[in-house]
């Protein structure tokens, strides 16, 4: 039977969110503008034309509800504990091995990444996956390989195409067995569809590998100007790792930008004060990796007492040195610095001069000049001291060191919150708000840095998105739809009812939530096998798989809000490269479903 014509508040429901998905395509507006609007216009809508059966102030209640909703917590939450395992640096031998890989050939090491988060996904929920790869992916950008804009949304996709493939890879999938266990069917094991999804992804990865990365831009920022490399000292210690050994032995663990301005003979010796150079990035990881030393090492150790004394970060500045500093013509070994300010200079750059000013170093030293710029390390308040004294500048590009005794910390918090959540012992929000708190409480996140950490974009858009969900389902939009569709089926073959199935339910994944999807979709596939006279397995399969085709828009799931800032990616970039694999997967999917149950 023909449904009729849609209530008002559904029509009005299918209307701001068509309104909210041209306003963000089209880019005009910023999408904390388009969320918020979203917001106020649900907000005063069902203020003077409430829902059947509610109060004004219930559609307030709708309206604002999302900034309470335990998705945006748990968000959030996971956000949090990112940063811990970024700035504590207990990401960094996983990165350094994906950067290997990466080393070998990128598009081997993007393949190898995305077959690593695909299997991980399929026994661990997508969710959890993703924030332990992302901060990876960000460091892995930032150390030369592809920009994270390129990469994160095909980390997203293999992540979520991995969650499709068993009944624990998303709580979703759980949702649709459940429900469809209520209505009287079979209940399905762990890999019950396992099959037909790796089939699926095998047609689906070399997009996701070879062209995805090609559709998205480049959104790194640009520098206008050209990264700085300072000159420093790398001094061998007794003990280090690098006594005895050649040169040759250490240059495969050197990143690209560093190099040996000066060589030993032989092996390295304990004692030997070489001069080396590099951007900042690039001595910091030299420095790591060679386990050598680019400061006295007692002004170091005076440091790191004093962090751990005041429970302060120590951090890294770069400082120009203006034209009354009294650092002028001395030597790093005459200016005092670590003396007076308990700082220590890693290095410094000499910019270019014209020739009648260029300053050519000494043999041993070089003298500071007005204009250079100094890689200094110490506490906030030292470093302030030390500026205002000497009268140097501040610059842009100064970072925390990473809390490295705290790694193995913020992991063992990372993977009991996973575990936790895995297992099924607690739901993913509790799990994560527990895991940010101990974060918090055993110093791996600092309440000051929070703001770092959270994206402001995402939560506002995190917000509306449920707010729209909400409106979806409660004004009759989603059943109304569900109808429509149910009337036209009865004239298709069978790929084609499976196609328009899971299209329906994915329309409704991407633009009101997984969970509505799930909820509408399987009663109404449930429904269409029995009119048709169908097998009833394969239409909710089709609503399962629907449910996790997420990829055309950022509020579709909440794996798509946390790439989005890490990325700076646009509501267009979603729309560009997830489009085409929608398509990709619904027709391979419909396809290997009339195959396997013989349709």
């Amino acid at each position: 039977m023909m449904p009729g014509i849609p209530s008002f508040h559904a029509m009005a429901a299918i209307a701001v969110t068509t309104a909210m998905f041209i306003a963000f395509a089209r880019g005009r507006l910023s999408v904390e503008i388009v969320s918020l609007l979203t917001i106020a216009v649900i907000a005063v809508g069902l203020y003077f034309f409430p829902l059947p059966h509610t109060l004004p102030t219930d559609g307030l209640i709708l309206a604002f509800s999302g900034f309470g909703h335990y998705a945006l917590i748990t968000i959030c939450s996971l956000m949090i504990m990112g940063r811990g395992l970024v700035v504590t640096g207990a990401l960094e031998p996983a990165a350094r091995f994906l950067e290997r890989v990466w080393k070998v050939n990128l598009q081997l090491g993007l393949l190898v990444s995305l077959l690593i988060a695909m299997f991980l996904s399929m026994i661990v929920n997508d969710t959890p996956v993703l924030v332990l790869l992302l901060p990876i992916f960000v460091q892995l950008a930032a150390r030369g390989a592809m920009p994270a804009s390129k990469t994160l949304i095909p980390l997203n996709a293999a992540v979520l195409i991995g969650g499709m493939s068993t009944t624990i890879g998303t709580s979703t999938n759980l949702l649709v067995v459940s429900i469809a266990r209520d209505l009287g069917m079979p209940q399905m094991n762990v890999f019950h569809y396992t099959p037909i999804v790796l089939a699926a992804a095998l047609v689906a990865l070399p997009y996701l590998w070879l062209v995805m990365p090609r559709l998205l831009p480049d959104h790194s920022r640009d520098d206008d100007y050209e990264l700085r490399r300072f000159s420093a000292r790398l001094r061998v210690p007794a003990g280090s790792e690098l006594v005895g050994k050649a040169i040759d032995e250490v240059a495969t663990r050197l990143p690209s930008d560093f190099s040996f301005d000066e060589e030993p003979e032989g092996p390295f010796e304990a004692g030997h004060r070489l001069r080396v150079s590099g951007t900042h990035e690039a001595l910091e990881e030299a420095i790591r990796s060679l386990k050598g030393q680019v400061a006295p090492g007692w002004v170091v150790d005076r440091i790191q007492r004093k962090a751990r004394s005041t429970g302060d970060d120590v951090i890294v500045v770069e400082m120009a040195v203006t034209s009354d500093s009294r650092l002028i013509g001395r030597t790093l070994a005459t200016s005092g610095i670590a003396d007076l300010y308990s700082t220590a200079v890693l290095g410094i750059h000499k910019p270019k001069r014209p020739l009648d000013q260029e300053m050519e170093p000494e043999p041993d030293e070089l003298r500071i000049a007005e204009g250079d710029v100094l890689l200094v390390m110490g506490l906030d308040t030292d470093l302030q001291e030390f500026a205002q004294n000497d009268s140097l500048l501040i610059l842009d590009g100064g970072r925390e060191m990473p809390r490295r005794s705290k790694a193995i910390l913020a992991l063992a918090i990372m993977f009991g919150s996973v575990g936790l959540a895995s297992a099924g012992f607690l739901p993913i929000a509790i799990s994560a708000l527990a895991g940010a708190i101990v974060m918090f409480v055993t110093g791996c996140v600092r309440f000051d840095r929070v703001g770092r950490a959270l994206s402001a974009k995402v939560i506002v858009l995190v917000a509306a998105s449920i707010a729209i969900g909400q409106l979806v389902l409660n004004s009759g939009a989603a059943s109304w739809l569900g109808q429509l569709m149910a009337y036209g089926l009865q004239y298709l073959p069978p790929a084609a009812i499976l196609a328009a199935i899971m299209l329906f339910v994915t329309l409704l994944t991407n633009f009101a939530s997984n969970a509505t999807a799930a909820t509408v979709g399987t009663p109404i596939a449930f429904n269409i096998a029995s009119q048709l006279e169908l097998p009833q397995e394969p239409l909710i399969l089709a609503v399962l798989f629907g449910c996790n085709l997420c990829y055309a828009t950022p509020i579709a799931y909440q794996t798509n809000m946390l790439i989005m800032g890490e990325g700076n990616y646009t509501f267009a970039d979603y729309i560009r490269t997830g489009i085409p694999l929608v398509l990709i997967m619904v027709v391979t999917l419909s396809l290997l479903l009339v195959v396997s149950y013989g349709m």
